[in-house]
């Protein structure tokens, strides 16, 4: 491996970005054999984001500055996403990484994906490894179906398994996002028999006209009461929606005024993120200045 260049060795000082993602619509359309579900969603970023740091690793292991509690090291996605960057580049170098976790987990946000998404993202320039894009989104999809939205970098169609990703531009607003009390199994909700998996497919023309459902809500809101709950709190205020299969709900406000009235009042009852939505996320603007 060619020896690192002065502007590669600056990037270990970086701070990165994993910002989280709202499923702004959800269709399920069908079924592949393997089992996976086939989707049209709508991918748009918030500002609310981990930050990771990486540190040089002298051995050539790949290790976590602290681990997640009930989540083995060897587990953590992170740590899956270093290593196979690489076993496919045959790279030797190490890292010691570490994550700010501010993404609730569990919650529908994208965290983990996010999180695996940056370490590959980063540490293809941090190791100079020159892989493009499409093969690093090629490389995250082995780790989960939204780890290649987070690579992309842009607000997106996507269709698919989510991996399809067309971008797109949408209005950029102020979001409330509540974050219930439970952790949603995501496994149980698309092995539901309840869960519809015939949706009619639909165009961006029909999504900007208002048909904007997520095909989990159903489902997820009748096996957990506290997402109907936040759910119907919020839409008081604006129209709620579920992100994912949750348990994270959101709404969209066009002013900063009315987003701060709702996220006060919501604040006394749930735990509560008011954040920005925006089309082209914190880690695609870093990687623009490089």
């Amino acid at each position: 491996m060619k020896l690192p260049t002065n502007a590669e060795k600056s990037l270990w000082l970086y701070t990165w970005p994993a910002p989280a993602k709202l499923n702004l619509m959800l269709r399920i359309v069908g079924k592949r054999e393997d089992g996976y579900h086939l989707l049209q969603t709508v991918f748009q970023f918030v500002e609310l984001s981990d930050w990771i740091r990486f540190e040089h690793e002298p051995s050539g292991q790949v290790l976590l500055k602290k681990e997640i509690p009930g989540v083995a090291a060897q587990s953590d996605l992170t740590v899956r996403a270093a290593n196979i960057l690489k076993k496919y580049t045959g790279c030797s170098a190490g890292v010691i990484i570490d994550v700010e976790k501010n993404i609730p987990m569990g919650g529908g946000l994208g965290g983990g994906s996010s999180d695996a998404a940056t370490v590959l993202v980063a540490l293809n320039k941090i190791w100079g490894l020159e892989l493009s894009q499409d093969k690093l989104m090629e490389l995250g999809a082995s780790l989960g179906a939204d780890v290649p939205v987070f690579i992309f970098g842009y607000a997106s169609w996507g269709e698919g398994i989510g991996e399809k990703l067309t971008k797109v531009d949408l209005p950029e607003c102020w979001v409330v996002i509540i974050k219930p009390d439970c952790h949603v199994n995501t496994k149980e909700i698309f092995s539901s028999e309840n869960l519809t998996r015939n949706s009619k497919s639909i165009t961006m023309c029909d999504f900007i006209a208002g048909e904007q459902d997520n095909d989990c809500t159903p489902v997820v809101s009748n096996k957990y009461p506290m997402v109907k709950e936040a759910m119907s709190d919020l839409a008081v205020f604006t129209r709620s929606k579920l992100t994912g299969t949750g348990a994270c709900v959101f709404g969209e406000f066009s002013t900063e005024y009315d987003a701060l009235i709702a996220h006060g009042l919501l604040e006394k009852k749930w735990n509560v993120f008011l954040t920005k939505s925006v089309n082209q996320s914190g880690l695609s603007l870093i990687l623009d200045t490089l």
